[in-house]
């Protein structure tokens, strides 16, 4: 069965298939997500999510390919956690392709590991994405992750990699 494209915006097109309909990224641009760890510490970021209407604490991560067409995960990644968290990583290791939402849309992304962690900046990412950097000791991940929902923060199902521990 052929898909039929209902919109296509810069990034994203909405698609239809039969009785489904889905989201697929434009093009080859795909997704990194970092698990940065310094020193039994796990740097997150908060920043606004406009489809979800607030903050969202998150994992860095980032656009693979936006910027510079056959990009490696690897440079993105390590331009995307300096970018938004000021940490530049000595060594980042590929943990495999996921999807994130396979129901809904097509959108895949890399989960790395970050190590090696060097201060470098203050973070924050580019233009106007105001990121809120967070360095929280692994022991401390669950209750960090309760107080920002009772504050009202979403929080990204990725986090669950952390919650679960398997991946530090």
């Amino acid at each position: 069965m052929m898909s039929t494209t209902v919109w296509a915006g810069k990034f994203l097109t909405v698609q239809t298939e039969g009785t489904w309909e889905y989201v697929e990224r434009r093009g080859q641009i795909a997704a990194a997500v970092i698990v940065a760890i310094d020193a039994g510490d796990v740097i997150l970021v908060e920043q606004f999510r406009v489809p979800l209407g607030r903050a969202c604490l998150e994992l860095p991560a980032g656009l693979v390919g936006d910027e510079t067409e056959g990009e490696s995960v690897a440079v993105a990644a390590g331009r995307e956690l300096e970018e938004e968290t000021g940490y530049r990583a000595a060594a980042i290791e590929d943990l495999g392709l996921f999807y994130s939402s396979p129901g809904m849309t097509s959108e895949c992304f890399t989960l790395v590991r970050a190590t090696g962690l060097t201060r470098v900046g203050d973070g924050g990412g580019d233009g106007d994405e105001n990121i809120t950097v967070y360095r929280v000791p692994l022991a401390d991940i669950p209750a960090f992750i309760a107080a920002k929902r009772e504050a009202g923060v979403a929080i990204d199902a990725k986090m669950l990699l952390i919650l679960a521990g398997s991946i530090l």
